[in-house]
């Protein structure tokens, strides 16, 4: 599913160049659940930016399932992203003027995965799937972060992508919730799909198949 090739990516700061991913070589083959740990400043989200097409590699390939993620032009890049994969964010992102089920239309609508008349039915069994079917019409603020959290993976799973990235998902939750994510995550991975999830949280990702430790930009383990 993905194949990270020579992977770097450089930085200019104030203080000159910072190597954030230095010649990183990781493939993660379809149905893993893989734990990208590490110490802050390590790399980790950097590498799931660049997966995720958000950021460009200064050297290197990323290619998911077949796909040249770094040669994408902007629009292609776009259509790719809202098809290929669904992002789960430490501080969820659900916009707070709409409803939850509209947060989780919200990648249908921009993409057209579904039909309009079929998009809600799928908003609701999405949450139904992720245990806050009854928060369907209330507003994000409403919500415990947990909740939050549950109703941002129904939304990353809205256009049904085959792989799912993290990052820091459980960062603002307690450690009861922090591990019904992670279960959650787990059961998603056992259905098919591919996750990446980037955590300091070297405890809770004992469900994870496979933990790559990253180091000053590089694979320590």
């Amino acid at each position: 599913m993905i194949a990270l090739r020579g992977l770097t990516k450089t930085f200019t700061t104030p203080a000159g160049a910072f190597p954030a991913l230095r010649g990183i070589d990781l493939d993660i083959a379809a149905g893993d659940f893989v734990a990208i740990v590490g110490r802050s400043g390590s790399g980790k989200s950097t590498l799931l930016n660049l997966v995720a097409g958000i950021d460009r590699p200064s050297a290197g390939s990323v290619s998911v399932g077949g796909t040249p993620v770094h040669d994408l032009h902007r629009d292609r890049l776009a259509a790719w992203r809202g098809r290929a994969v669904g992002i789960v964010f430490q501080f969820f992102q659900l916009l707070p003027t709409l409803t939850v089920a509209e947060n989780v239309m919200l990648p249908m609508d921009f993409s057209g995965r579904f039909a309009p008349a079929e998009r809600r039915r799928r908003a609701l069994e999405l949450l139904a799937r992720v245990e806050v079917p009854e928060q369907a019409d209330k507003l994000p603020a409403e919500l415990s972060g947990g909740q939050q959290q549950r109703v941002a993976i129904a939304r990353a799973l809205a256009n049904d992508p085959p792989l799912i990235l993290a990052d820091e998902p459980t960062g603002n939750l307690d450690s009861a919730t922090s591990g019904d994510v992670f279960r959650l995550f787990g059961e998603l991975a056992r259905g098919g799909k591919t996750v990446v999830i980037v955590t300091h949280e070297r405890e809770a990702v004992s469900g994870a198949a496979r933990t790559v430790t990253l180091a000053d930009g590089r694979i320590a383990s």
